[in-house]
């Protein structure tokens, strides 16, 4: 066989093996982005929206499970759990005749049961990153309760408003306090969907 013809057969060879690697990195990444979109649920879409780009948002929703795989997160002590259930308890009550002060109240209580938890609490949007990895159907609420708590600081905020940020508030914070929670779930609950 002349050199031109095996020179012509391993160009086709490698044509091959190229075109087989390409499938496989095409449905790697399909499955991954399956994966990110199972995961994540919403917060998927929003990320994707937000950033304007699918690459993009699954190259940060990696990132945040990466960085929260980093975090030690671990359950709640019982006598931790039951002072944090009895203190919403006064919050809630405390909600009828002073709403502005319960949702400011209730956002003091989510970021302490967080960094107890062990959730870096530094910084909000950092706290939302890593609840989006472990909570993803209940992220945004979080971020529209935070809204109205800053947003009534500025008296921009009706008790309706402020009624939606302390339900919020209270379903996080009773995902937070679940003692068989110490990893990313997928939360299935009514409230998680809200």
């Amino acid at each position: 066989m002349p050199t031109w013809q095996w020179i012509l057969i391993a160009a086709a060879i490698i044509v091959v093996i190229v075109l087989v690697v390409l499938a496989v990195r095409s449905g790697g990444g399909r499955k991954r982005s399956e994966e990110l979109k199972q995961h994540f649920g919403p917060e998927y879409d929003r990320t994707v929206e937000r950033t304007g780009d699918t690459k993009a948002a699954e190259k940060e929703l990696a990132a945040r499970a990466r960085k929260r795989d980093k975090l030690d997160i671990v359950a709640l002590s019982p006598v931790a759990r039951n002072d944090f259930e009895v203190r919403w308890a006064q919050v809630q009550t405390d909600f009828v005749d002073d709403p502005a002060r319960a949702v400011g109240t209730a956002d003091v209580l989510v970021t302490e049961v967080m960094r107890q938890r062990g959730y870096p609490v530094d910084d909000f949007d950092r706290r939302a990153a890593d609840i989006s990895v472990d909570h993803p159907h209940i992220v945004e609420n979080y971020r529209a309760a935070h809204s109205v708590h800053t947003a009534q600081q500025r008296g921009e905020v009706n008790t309706e408003r402020q009624r939606e940020a302390f339900v919020h508030y209270r379903a996080l914070f009773e995902r937070l306090l679940d003692t068989t929670d110490n990893g990313p779930s997928k939360d299935t609950s009514k409230e998680a969907r809200a």
